[in-house]
């Protein structure tokens, strides 16, 4: 049985001036945990966002982290569901992250982008 349980989902919130909004953020009381490629990972309690750096960002359509138990399984169930082919949207290939993560993208039949991941050890 295919294990589609989700961990968490978090925006990428786009930022013009990306040193200045990580202080922002730290000032507000959240905690940066992590950084890499032009994004940091936020959080406090259970309330999580990822800031992309806005020259990136510009130009890019809503973007979604969904954190999955099970990557793979996930991207079966697309691909077993034909959701692209039915959609007409695209589906990435698994990638392994520097940033101790496996990851995918979905594209939304209106342009947002999931990326759809899970965490490495």
């Amino acid at each position: 049985m295919a294990n589609l349980r989700v961990v968490e989902l978090k925006a990428f919130v786009p930022a013009t001036d990306y040193a200045r909004s990580k202080q922002f953020y730290r000032d507000l009381g959240f905690t940066m945990a992590s950084e890499g490629g032009g994004v940091a990972y936020f959080h406090a309690g259970t309330a999580s966002f990822l800031l992309q750096d806005g020259s990136a960002a510009s130009a890019e359509p809503l973007v979604l982290h969904l954190l999955v138990e099970n990557v793979d399984d996930w991207h079966r169930a697309i691909r077993e569901q034909q959701i692209p082919q039915r959609y007409q949207v695209r589906l990435g290939e698994i990638r392994s992250q520097p940033w101790r993560m496996r990851d995918f993208e979905l594209e939304d039949p209106s342009g947002v982008l999931w990326l759809i991941a899970q965490n490495v050890d």
